[in-house]
């Protein structure tokens, strides 16, 4: 499937070149869980437990700028193409992502759009996750064995990743929306953030597409036609330009896969995300129901 893939691939398609023995160089699985701290789960050890027969974890608070005070940041990608080559993965690899998420879908379509970063196009979210691939009876592994390494390049779509001063500058000009795909609670306000001394609230002016809302309640990915109308429902114009934020750049992918089944492929992510914003802005610029951010 080298070549165009498809954005999302079903749990019977997986479980079919599982079966056939098509894991290797030229398919490659990963597991991206991560979990909020609050959630108690620890995502390397369940996958210890259990995981895609050949997956291999991949650990965003590794593969990451850590360098930076803010969570999971984007890594140079001279450490992109180190990580993902020590797993395995070469340019004409294609690469299958999910996670175990009770949503069908968390932290997988962040790393979906950081290989599209990176000049990967051959990679897939696996459609509803490890929840569909469980509910449809495919097998588990507990062993796990480290795939040889490979050589990979990687070259950064810089335009892709909005700064604070980006989004600041916009604030201003106006020029282009901004949507938010933290759920409605934490947007408002009125919900805890996850992380200790960041209150909720929103960037003004942004819009609010709770990350959830692009699944059903099974966790597989609303059709095209759906998703397109909560775009619309929601006030996005998927032909104007628009950047995407969340608490810290996970959720927020989930709206770019969203606008790219739709056919949106150069959506911007704020990778600081809520994270960043509250800790630098002014408190007028954190717009809240709750306390905001005091002076």
């Amino acid at each position: 499937m080298a070549g165009q893939v498809k954005a999302l691939v079903a749990a019977k398609w997986l479980a079919e070149a599982v079966k056939n023995n098509q894991v290797g160089p030229s398919l490659r699985i990963l597991d991206a869980s991560w979990y909020l701290p609050k959630l108690n789960r620890n995502a390397q050890e369940e996958f210890r437990q259990r995981h895609i027969p050949g997956a291999s974890f991949f650990d965003i608070d590794d593969c990451c700028d850590k360098s930076s005070p803010f969570d999971h940041m984007l890594p140079a990608a001279s450490e992109f193409a180190d990580y993902v080559g020590d797993l395995g993965i070469g340019n004409q690899t294609h690469v299958v992502v999910y996670d175990g998420s009770d949503f069908g879908s968390f932290s997988a379509p962040r790393v979906w759009w950081m290989f599209r970063l990176f000049g990967h196009n051959s990679v897939s979210v696996l459609n509803g996750g490890l929840k569909t691939w469980l509910r449809e009876g495919h097998p588990t592994a507990d062993r796990y064995t480290k795939p040889e390494r490979s050589e990979f390049k990687a070259q950064i779509n810089s335009s892709w990743v909005k700064t604070y001063e980006d989004v600041l500058e916009n604030l201003a000009s106006k020029k282009v929306q901004l949507v938010d795909a933290r759920v409605e609670g934490r947007f408002r306000g009125l919900e805890p953030e996850p992380r200790e001394d960041t209150e909720p609230g929103h960037i003004p002016g942004a819009i609010n597409m709770p990350f959830p809302s692009f699944m059903d309640p099974s966790g597989l990915e609303l059709p095209v036609e759906e998703l397109t109308k909560l775009f619309e429902q929601a006030g996005v114009h998927l032909q104007k330009p628009f950047w995407v934020s969340c608490g810290s750049g996970v959720t927020a992918c989930h709206i770019t896969l969203a606008a790219y089944l739709c056919g949106h492929q150069d959506v911007c992510l704020y990778d600081g995300s809520w994270s960043e914003w509250f800790a630098k802005a002014a408190p007028e610029h954190v717009i809240s129901e709750g306390k905001g951010k005091q002076v």
